[in-house]
C-alpha cells in the first residue's frame, strides 16, 4: 500500500511539523489533504513536558485546529504501562508540574519529596529541571528500585538548536549512580499499537511519520507499520542510511509528503 492509500497518519510534531513556533511549508495543506479523503492523523510526541491540552493550545496559535483527542504522548503512554505494571504504588516525581498533574489525575501516586515509601522513580522531559531533583534521584538510585523514563530522547529542538531531554539527563544519572530507566516512549511500539487499537485501524493503513530515526521510524519499525523519515529536523540521511531500523519512505520534509498524498 503506498501513502496515496494511507488512512492513518500518524505524526511527530517537532522536527516534522514545526521547530519550535516556526510552522513549516506544507504542514497545513498536508493536514487538509489528510482529512479531505477521509483519513485521521494523530500527533505522537516524547515530549512530556507539556499536556495534551498545552498542544491544543500551541498548535490553536501556529493555525492547526486540534482536540485533545488527536494527541498521543509518552506519558499517556508511562500512564498506561504504570496502571498495569505498579497499580496503587507511590512513585518519586521526576519532571515538570505539568508531568505531575498529568499522573495524579490518572490516578497515579506521586511525589516531590523524599519521604514515606517510594516504590520507584518515573521520569519525564524536564525544562523545569533543578539540582534537588538530580541529588534526589541518586538518592533513590542507591536502592534496588524501579527506574521508569518517558523517552530515550537526547535532545529537544529548539529555535536556536537544541536542548538536553529526557534521554540526556538519564545518561547524566547513569554516570552518577550506575543505574538506566526502562524507557516507554518512541521507540517501543506502544504508543502506535494503543493508537491502532483506540481507532480501529489495521497496521497496513498505518504510517509514522518523524525526524528522528532512533524514536520516530524505529517505534514503527518496532510496531510493524510503514514509515516516513523526513530531512526537516534533527536526523540526516546518514542516520537513516546506517540504521538497523531503516525507514520506509525518506522525504525531505512534509511539503513533499503532501505532494505525494495529494491527488
Amino acid at each position: 500500500m503506498g501513502l496515496k492509500e494511507k488512512k492513518l497518519f500518524l505524526l511527530d510534531m517537532d522536527g516534522t511539523l514545526y521547530l519550535d513556533n516556526d510552522l513549516f511549508d506544507g504542514t497545513v495543506d498536508f493536514l487538509r489533504e489528510v482529512r479531505r479523503k477521509g483519513g485521521r492523523y494523530l500527533f505522537l510526541t516524547n515530549n512530556s513536558s507539556k499536556s495534551s491540552e498545552a498542544y491544543v493550545e500551541k498548535l490553536g496559535r501556529l493555525g492547526i485546529e486540534a482536540t485533545k483527542e488527536d494527541f498521543l504522548t509518552s506519558t499517556d503512554a508511562t500512564i498506561l504501562y504504570l496502571q498495569n505494571k505498579f497499580p496503587g504504588r507511590t512513585f518519586y516525581c521526576f519532571g515538570t508540574k505539568s508531568f505531575e498533574e498529568q499522573l495524579l489525575a490518572a490516578g497515579i501516586s506521586v511525589t516531590t519529596e523524599l519521604s514515606g515509601e517510594i516504590f520507584g522513580i518515573v521520569m519525564g522531559n524536564d525544562n523545569e529541571l533543578t539540582f534537588k531533583k538530580l541529588e534526589d534521584a541518586c538518592k533513590l538510585l542507591l536502592r534496588d528500585i524501579e527506574y521508569i523514563a518517558t523517552n530515550p530522547d537526547w535532545v529537544c529542538p529548539t529555535a536556536f538548536g537544541y536542548v538536553p531531554d529526557c534521554g540526556s539527563v538519564a545518561e547524566m544519572l547513569h554516570r552518577a549512580t550506575g543505574k538506566r530507566p526502562i524507557f516507554i516512549g518512541k521507540p517501543k511500539p506502544e504508543m502506535i499499537l494503543l493508537a491502532l487499537e483506540k481507532f480501529g485501524y489495521k497496521k497496513e493503513d498505518a504510517v509514522m511519520v518523524g525526524d528522528r530515526v532512533y524514536t520516530d521510524i524505529a517505534s514503527g519499525y518496532n510496531a510493524g507499520i510503514d514509515t516516513v523519515f523526513v530531512l526537516s529536523g534533527e536526523g540526516t540521511l546518514l542516520d537513516a542510511e546506517s540504521s538497523d531500523t531503516p525507514p520506509t519512505y525518506i522525504l525531505s520534509g512534509v511539503r513533499e509528503l503532501y505532494e505525494r498524498i495529494k491527488e
